[in-house]
């Protein structure tokens, strides 16, 4: 907090930027095929926890997540898709059905009380810079919010987009 901000300020979300040594169309990729999903857990692709995409609006894309190669703090995360521009955007609602952040299908406002992550590359040459934005719907209130950030959702979004750079290398 700088010296000009009040302790009732909330920040709305974050944002993350990464240039990386891959054209965008490998990057958008990395993001949707279920085959490189991976990267975003942090483990080894595997047949009792596969990676699932349903590529379209509404569709929802699920990952088998162990936090710091920690068994006992594994979940299934993913997304709702919320609009997808190949390959230049994809912006979802963070969560998933049966994992965290929870889905639930019968509530149709849900959606809008999740996290929403917007994933925007940009072609430059060769190489694309991607522009990760981790922000709330104006109806989450402000306290949820500070709820969020407070559980390390920053943190733990560097960490995991960290991981994108390498799989592209190894791509």
């Amino acid at each position: 907090m700088t010296d000009t901000e009040s302790s009732t300020d909330t920040r709305r979300g974050f944002s993350i930027v990464r240039h990386l040594d891959a054209p965008r169309e490998l990057v958008f990729r990395a993001w949707t095929d279920p085959a490189q999903l991976h990267w975003f857990a942090g483990v080894a692709p595997s047949a009792e926890h596969p990676s699932t995409v349903d590529l379209r609006i509404g569709g929802a894309w699920r990952v088998f997540l162990v936090e710091q190669n920690d068994e006992a703090r594994s979940y299934v995360t993913g997304g709702v898709y919320r609009e997808i521009a190949a390959p230049s955007r994809l912006v979802f609602s963070w969560g998933a059905v049966g994992g965290w952040p929870e889905i639930d299908p019968e509530d149709p406002d849900g959606l809008d009380r999740l996290p929403i992550v917007t994933v925007d590359l940009d072609a430059i040459g060769a190489t694309t810079r991607m522009t990760l934005h981790f922000g709330f719907a104006d109806a989450v209130p402000d306290s949820r919010v500070r709820e969020w950030i407070a559980l390390g959702v920053e943190p733990g979004m560097n960490a995991t987009i960290d991981r994108l750079a390498p799989h592209l290398a190894r791509s």
